[in-house]
């Protein structure tokens, strides 16, 4: 049964959709996120008695403001007038079953299986972190490395942002938190120069997986891509096919400033999957419809609260029930 079916089988009080504990994370991650989208989308239908094009200009707002994106939202509401016209659907919780069963199509137009990460079956698995300063890049690399080591996998960290002040600092924090041996130069030195110690250390040691951070300084973008394209190179050359992920980490509740980086990152460098962090803040929940419209990039991991087993492997169907789970249960 695809997505699509369960949310239905969940909307007509058919069936629940099986409630685990990653389900439980996600609600509890999603909450502040869930309650924003559902008090929008509860205010707008308390507002309209009549499904017109006041009614639609109001709904393009309301998704665009909750950071779904232009072209994901012009996408639900050409299919909702199409819905209305064939089917009369007037009633609200007919409109809302709609709107999020567009909202689902538009992830099953892709792949909803659990994404999956690249791990080197024949040695070392060299995964980069890059993303703006500010985002959690660091901190995602910690949640990272502990949820390897719950595996059973050996973990050493590569201290490739020389330039943040504290930067390297805080990543050894993080191997002492988790531990993890961490690899490091001096505070401004050449980050490839680290890479290259840290891979060399990384073999020595037949480490599983080593996470390299990076510079975030996207003001000096051509600098900043010039170093992370440096460092795969060396990467390249010490291990065949590496670096085997290159992981954007974004925040969540920067929305389209969010995605404008992503933009930016995708045009420098091969981007292979996202980590949205802080979804348990204040962020607005569409980005992750927009940034599957938009970039085509497949989200990885998710940041769904502050402590160490809060970064989730992205499950689609967890996501999409977490945020709307509260409509559904209104809408039965």
């Amino acid at each position: 049964m695809g997505l699509f079916d369960k949310i239905k089988k969940a909307f007509t009080g058919e069936e629940k959709l099986e409630t685990t504990e990653v389900t439980e994370k996600y609600e509890k991650g999603l909450e502040k996120t869930r309650k924003t989208f559902s008090q929008r989308m509860n205010e707008l239908f308390a507002n309209f008695r009549t499904v017109d094009e006041d009614f639609f200009d109001e709904l393009e707002e309301v998704l665009i403001g909750a950071d779904v994106g232009f072209e994901s939202t012009m996408e639900i509401t050409d299919a909702l007038r199409q819905e209305v016209k064939l089917k009369n659907a007037k009633a609200s919780n007919e409109v809302q079953q709609v709107i999020i069963e567009k909202m689902v199509e538009i992830y099953e137009k892709g792949n909803t299986d659990k994404p999956e990460i690249n791990l080197n079956a024949e040695g070392l698995t060299v995964i980069l972190l890059v993303g703006v300063n500010g985002v959690g890049k660091t901190t995602t690399i910690g949640k990272m490395a502990h949820l390897y080591k719950q595996e059973g996998k050996k973990v050493m960290l590569a201290a490739g942002d020389t330039f943040r002040a504290g930067a390297i600092e805080q990543l050894h924090v993080w191997g002492e938190r988790v531990g993890a041996e961490v690899v490091s130069g001096k505070a401004g030195g050449d980050p490839a120069a680290v890479v290259f110690d840290a891979i060399k250390e990384a073999k020595q040691q037949e480490a599983d997986i080593l996470f390299v951070d990076t510079a975030g300084r996207l003001q000096n973008k051509v600098n900043l891509m010039n170093e992370l394209e440096k460092m795969k190179r060396i990467i390249e050359r010490e291990i065949p096919g590496g670096p085997h992920e290159v992981l954007l980490v974004l925040d969540a509740t920067t929305g389209q400033n969010a995605m404008n980086q992503a933009k930016e990152f995708k045009k420098a460098t091969d981007v292979t999957g996202i980590v949205l962090t802080k979804l348990d803040g204040t962020a607005k929940g569409g980005i992750v419809l927009a940034i599957r419209k938009e970039l085509d990039i497949p989200v990885k991991f998710v940041g769904l609260g502050e402590s160490m087993d809060d970064l989730q492997l992205f499950d689609p169907n967890e996501y999409i029930y977490g945020l709307f789970s509260e409509l559904i249960q209104h809408s039965i």
